[in-house]
């Protein structure tokens, strides 16, 4: 059953918030950009479909289908998430992570944070976009010094709280 108007509020909600957040990381044109592709049919329209409420329908899709399209579509047009960042290396011939551009990264940290108080509501700590990034960590594959400048940010986020840690953000060149 497609649930087009609580997937539509729920994509805007997380677009909003990425956008407060973007404000405060110092990049508001990425803010003001993010995950428009989301409103595109070729992500809508499967969005709507599977349509889960407490966590991404791409989920939804990967369960009904064994993959995603729709991530598939998203990822090659949202530089803001690390699997953008794979390319073929002329060294090892094979995919590899590429470290992701600062002002990307600044908005993968706002999503992350955005897309956590969107899923976890009420329950949202500080602490929960860190355990999500630590829950999935053994099974990603990221360029190592993205890695690490994603993994301070957050502890800092859980650690300082967001007031510190957007300020610190902005102040990286």
């Amino acid at each position: 059953m497609a649930h087009p108007n609580k997937h539509f509020n729920t994509i805007t909600k997380h677009r909003f918030l990425v956008m407060l957040h973007c404000f405060k990381a110092g990049i508001p044109l990425q803010g003001l950009t993010h995950d428009l592709s989301k409103y595109s049919p070729a992500e809508f329209i499967p969005g709507a479909k599977y349509y889960l409420g407490n966590r991404s329908p791409n989920e939804g899709e990967r369960a009904a289908r064994g993959y995603s399209l729709v991530w598939l579509h998203h990822k090659g047009r949202n530089r803001h998430h690390y699997e953008y960042w794979m390319d073929y290396s002329t060294e090892t011939k094979k995919m590899e992570p590429i470290e992701m551009p600062l002002k990307y990264v600044k908005e993968m940290f706002c999503d992350r944070v955005a897309a956590s108080k969107i899923y976890q509501g009420k329950n949202y700590t500080d602490a929960h976009p860190l355990e999500y990034f630590e829950n999935a960590k053994s099974r990603i594959i990221i360029h190592p010094k993205t890695e690490a400048l994603l993994e301070k940010l957050l502890i800092m986020l859980k650690e300082k709280g967001e007031k510190e840690t957007f300020k610190y953000i902005k102040s990286l060149k």
